[in-house]
C-alpha cells in the first residue's frame, strides 16, 4: 500500500470527526490511481477494500464499520443503528445518532454533504447531484435528522468537493427540469456557448441547505478542475475512459 498521506478535506462547520476524502494516498492504479473507494467501479476488490480500510482508520473505526447505501439519485434516507442489511438498502442519505456510527457517500461530481446538530449529537450524510437536489434529498435528511431529536435551528451542513460552475455545462432539458421544480433556480444558470448553460450546481446546493433554516457552505473545491486530487465523473466521460473512481465523505457520530 501506498504511505502517501491521505488528503483529507475538513470543514468548520463541522465539529464531529468527518473528512471529504480526495484521491491521493491509497492503493489503487491505473485511471483509479489512489484513493478510490467506489464498492460499483471495476477496480480490482482488494485494493478498494485496501482504501476502504484505509479511511476506516483515518476515521477511528475498524474496515468493516464504514456505513453506505446503494446510492440512486432518489431522497430516501436511511437511519443507522448498527450494520446494514445486504444489499444494500437504495437510497441517498443516511442520518444516525449512535455514537460511533461513521455515515459514508460516494460521488465523482456529485456534492457529498455533510450535516451536524452539535446539541442533539445526531449527524448524517447525503449523495446529491441536480436530480437528488431537486427531488429533495437534502429536505428528507433534515426531517429526518429531526426525527431522531435534532433541533433545525442548530444543524449545519458542509457541501464537499463537486463539479464547479465552470466545468459543470448543461442543456437546456436539465435547465428546464431544474426550473420546473424551482423558477428561482434560473440564478444557478448563465449562459455558454450554442444552446448550452453553465450550472452552479454548489451554489444550488447551498440555497437549498439556507432555505431550510440551515448554515451551510461549499468547500469551494471543484473535482472536475483539479485530476490529481479528484475523481470526475464527466471528466472521465470526455477523455473517453471506461470507467472513473469514487470519492467518499464521512462523518462519525460523537460520543
Amino acid at each position: 500500500m501506498t504511505d502517501v498521506p491521505l488528503d483529507i478535506i475538513r470543514s468548520d462547520l463541522l465539529s464531529a470527526p468527518h473528512g471529504f476524502f480526495g484521491r491521493r494516498g491509497g492503493a489503487s492504479s491505473g485511471i483509479f490511481a489512489g484513493l478510490n473507494c467506489g464498492l460499483g467501479s471495476s477496480d480490482q476488490r482488494d485494493a478498494v477494500a485496501a482504501n476502504r480500510a484505509r479511511v476506516a482508520a483515518a476515521m477511528g473505526v475498524g474496515a468493516d464499520d464504514l456505513r453506505g447505501v446503494h446510492q440512486v439519485h432518489s431522497r430516501d434516507v436511511v437511519v443507522v443503528e448498527g450494520p446494514l442489511p445486504e444489499p444494500r438498502p437504495q437510497a441517498d442519505a443516511m442520518v444516525t445518532r449512535t455514537p460511533g456510527e461513521v455515515l459514508t457517500v460516494l460521488t465523482a461530481d456529485c456534492q457529498p454533504v455533510l450535516f451536524e446538530d452539535a446539541g442533539s449529537g445526531v449527524v448524517g450524510a447525503a449523495h446529491a447531484g441536480w436530480r437528488g437536489t431537486q427531488r429533495g434529498v437534502l429536505a428528507a435528511t433534515v426531517d429526518a435528522m429531526e426525527a431522531l431529536g435534532a433541533a433545525r435551528a442548530r444543524i449545519r451542513a458542509a457541501i464537499g468537493p463537486s463539479i464547479g460552475p465552470d466545468a459543470y455545462e448543461v442543456g437546456p432539458d436539465l435547465r428546464d427540469a431544474v426550473l420546473d421544480a424551482d423558477p428561482e433556480a434560473d440564478r444557478f444558470f448563465r449562459p455558454g456557448a450554442g444552446d448550452r448553460f453553465q450550472f452552479d450546481l454548489p451554489g444550488y446546493g447551498v440555497a437549498h441547505l439556507r432555505g431550510l433554516g440551515l448554515e451551510a457552505a461549499w468547500t469551494g473545491h471543484c473535482t472536475y478542475a483539479a485530476p490529481d486530487r479528484f475523481f470526475s465523473y464527466r471528466r472521465t466521460t470526455h477523455a473517453g475512459e471506461a470507467d472513473y473512481g469514487r470519492h467518499i465523505a464521512a462523518i462519525r457520530c460523537p460520543g
